[in-house]
């Protein structure tokens, strides 16, 4: 089985302390530490899973500038087969259909069974899986925490729903699916995967090379705009709770009787 695997290259908030310009238009990005997409990372992960059960390759995709090609190289040192930089000044500023856009050339020109993105990015709008799915008028789902394979041509999905409940799907290959974080556990990264890979070409291609033109793409075309950035001011009434663990639960148990939370 062939995969695709749509990635990309976020600030790490956990490295980070992420502050917004003065003017609005961004986060701060000048000192930021980037990785890879931690919903892409499960992603990538099941598709390593997959294949080593039934064969086939696993290939990461991203779109991005050629600072991009790190998390590739991170994701072949996880144990991905190929990877693939999308990369263009065209490309800049393209909003969310605009991306899938120019994954569907990129899909159009291998032959893959199936298609993983992450359940969402950095912007958090989930919506990229989908609309590939959509251009490419292939089967999709969404929140995927669990794939078994039926045959060459069905897999068996569990989405999470609300309530924590789990529904069960199968789905006609070759397909789409989003992935939610939990469906397994990614394997580490040591620094000699990182090394095995390190001189491996990864080819760029560019509109150009995918038949994309570039007024389609880029700040231009782009059908959602990002007009501000801003922090939420803090609300009135507010108390941070001080002291040990123990001494923060029974502030916290007054409160709520006091407040008629508790009888």
């Amino acid at each position: 089985m062939d995969i695709l695997v749509c990635v990309k290259r976020v600030p790490d908030t956990a490295e980070n302390e992420i502050g917004i310009k003065a003017d609005g238009t961004d986060i701060e990005r000048g000192d930021l530490v980037y990785s890879v997409n931690e919903w892409d990372n499960y992603a990538v992960e099941e598709a390593i899973q997959i294949r080593d059960k039934v064969g086939g390759s696993v290939t990461v995709i991203t779109v991005g500038d050629e600072e991009s090609e790190e998390i590739l190289r991170r994701e072949m040192a996880m144990g991905a087969d190929n990877g693939i930089l999308l990369s263009d000044e065209a490309f800049e500023g393209t909003d969310g259909k605009g991306i899938a856009s120019i994954l569907k050339a990129a899909v159009e020109k291998g032959n893959y069974d199936l298609i993983l993105t992450g359940a969402q990015a950095d912007d958090g709008a989930g919506q990229v899986g989908g609309m590939l799915a959509a251009m490419l008028d292939r089967p999709y789902a969404s929140l995927v925490n669990y794939i078994e394979l039926v045959d060459d041509k069905k897999i068996k999905i569990g989405r999470e729903i609300e309530g924590g409940n789990q529904e069960m799907n199968e789905i006609d290959l070759p397909c789409v699916l989003s992935i939610q974080t939990g469906i397994n556990e990614p394997r580490y990264v040591g620094i000699r995967g990182i090394r095995k890979v390190a001189s491996l070409e990864i080819p760029t291609y560019a509109s150009s090379d995918l038949g994309i033109a570039t007024n389609t793409v880029g700040a231009g075309s782009a059908k959602v705009k990002r007009i501000d950035y801003f922090v939420p001011e803090l609300g009135e009434g507010a108390e941070m709770l001080e002291g040990t663990l123990d001494e923060k639960i029974n502030r916290l148990i007054e409160m709520l009787k006091a407040k008629g939370g508790l009888k």
